[in-house]
């Protein structure tokens, strides 16, 4: 019975070897069948993760938001007789991408999974936003209509203060602005929102300011990858941020 690997992917034009461990290099070189979001892209990274792979050799499975469970269980075959891995377009498999339910799969199956490590923007964005790392909650996208939108900004906003939780959210980027816009304008003053985009590469930026500060300093960060960091909490370092 082969494994089912988790293969972290870049998050931007980055050298590999600053964000993924020779170790997880060496398993993608070795492994010939991928599950993959987008079979182009992939073909790209595994050029760049070593230019003597033999592309045509190489096996790739659709897995999309798109994608059937009758076409990911005709999937399982392969985990039968060898080793496969699945590749993300948001940087860890499983994570606000279509690969849990492969996972899932083979958990019921009986086949073994191994999570790799590499980069996660929303840890990363976590990490360095200065927000309550031991209360938090990823949230995903936000309704696409605006009066939607502010409703559950407001009450995400709610939950944090009233549970010192840091929310987490991510945008399509092109809608980058509108969300921001939206933000400034429905979150209170003194709520803490982090922006973080373009993680891991020359381009990284990440700052936290309160809502009132941002709408002073509003970075350009349209069609860039960005996550957005909503925290009410407590301004102070007190319950749920000891060391």
């Amino acid at each position: 019975m082969g494994k089912l690997y988790l293969l972290p992917n870049l998050l931007g034009d980055t050298e590999v070897r600053q964000v993924l461990p020779e170790h997880v290099t060496d398993i993608l070189k070795k492994l010939r069948v991928f599950a993959t979001e987008n079979v182009k892209n992939t073909r790209r990274f595994l050029k760049k993760i070593d230019k003597n792979i033999c592309i045509d050799e190489l096996i790739f499975l659709d897995l999309n938001e798109h994608s059937t469970r009758e076409e990911i269980e005709s999937y399982l075959p392969y985990l039968a007789v060898q080793d496969v891995g699945i590749i993300s377009e948001a940087g860890c498999p499983g994570i606000a991408d279509p690969g849990a339910e492969l996972v899932a799969l083979a958990h019921q199956h009986q086949f073994q999974v191994v999570p790799l490590v590499g980069p996660s923007s929303i840890l990363l964005a976590l990490m360095a936003s200065g927000c309550n790392g031991q209360n938090f909650s990823f949230n995903g996208y936000l309704p696409v209509n605006r009066q939607d939108r502010a409703k559950a900004l407001k009450i995400f906003e709610k939950q944090s203060l009233q549970e010192n939780r840091t929310q987490i959210f991510i945008e399509t980027p092109y809608r980058n602005l509108t969300l921001l816009e939206d933000m400034l304008s429905v979150l209170s003053p003194t709520t803490k929102l982090t922006i973080a985009c373009d993680l891991t590469t020359a381009n990284e930026y990440v700052k936290t300011r309160s809502v009132k500060e941002w709408k002073n300093e509003k970075p350009d960060i349209h069609k860039r990858p960005t996550i957005f960091i909503v925290y009410a909490g407590m301004n102070e370092c007190k319950k749920g941020c000891r060391s």
